[in-house]
């Protein structure tokens, strides 16, 4: 007749001490999954507050215009021109496709600026794009702009630059006509004036 064998205090033990490692071992892996799902937000918010990381200007640009284009409907009951305008200031030929075009606001619209640089050495250029009337410089969102950053063109290149664009719905009723204005500038000489027009002068006469 066979007896049952007593279970011993060490056996006990190790069996309490074999759960209760089991279960700090589950507490200290769902803790890891917790942290590796928050980690990418928590970094991208302390890249924000530090400003380290940070994208480029022109993916900056482009993400803030990219939020505007998808929270927003076209409002086709309005029609919106806009006029294309070119300044160069510099040894190249710089000018858009197009003089104008309409468009609904919220519509994404897309605007061609051709430059040529017609050295026999290599240009670096910056773009600065001014708005009239002011007011609807708030208004216009540019998902992608040749204005965010230096360009480069090698001697007698000739580049095709695109500007894609989005008017906010929100701009004010009143205004039905932008112009969008690039002047194109060589970097390292100095920025020629714009020229005055119907504000020179006429010059002097004798014994005037």
């Amino acid at each position: 007749m066979s007896t049952k064998q007593p279970v011993s205090t060490g056996d006990v033990e190790d069996k309490r001490y074999n759960r209760g490692m089991m279960l700090r071992l589950l507490v200290i892996v769902a803790v890891m999954f917790a942290f590796g799902y928050a980690l990418v937000p928590l970094y991208k918010k302390i890249c924000e507050i530090t400003g380290i990381n940070v994208v480029t200007t022109r993916e900056l640009y482009g993400a803030s215009a990219g939020k505007v284009s998808q929270n927003t409907q076209v409002d086709t009951s309005r029609t919106i021109t806009v006029e294309f305008d070119s300044n160069a200031r510099g040894p190249f030929a710089f000018r858009p496709v197009k003089s104008s075009m309409q468009v609904h606001p919220g519509e994404m619209a897309t605007i061609v600026y051709e430059v040529a640089n017609g050295q026999a050495r290599d240009i670096s250029a910056q773009a600065i794009p001014s708005y009239a009337p002011k007011q609807a410089t708030q208004y216009f969102k540019k998902l992608e702009c040749f204005c965010f950053q230096q360009q480069t063109l090698k001697a007698k290149e000739s580049r095709e630059m695109p500007v894609v664009f989005v008017i906010d719905p929100d701009l004010p009723k009143d205004v039905e006509n932008i112009t969008l204005s690039y002047t194109f500038f060589e970097i390292g000489t100095p920025l020629a004036p714009a020229p005055q027009g119907h504000l020179d002068q006429p010059p002097a006469t004798a014994g005037s």
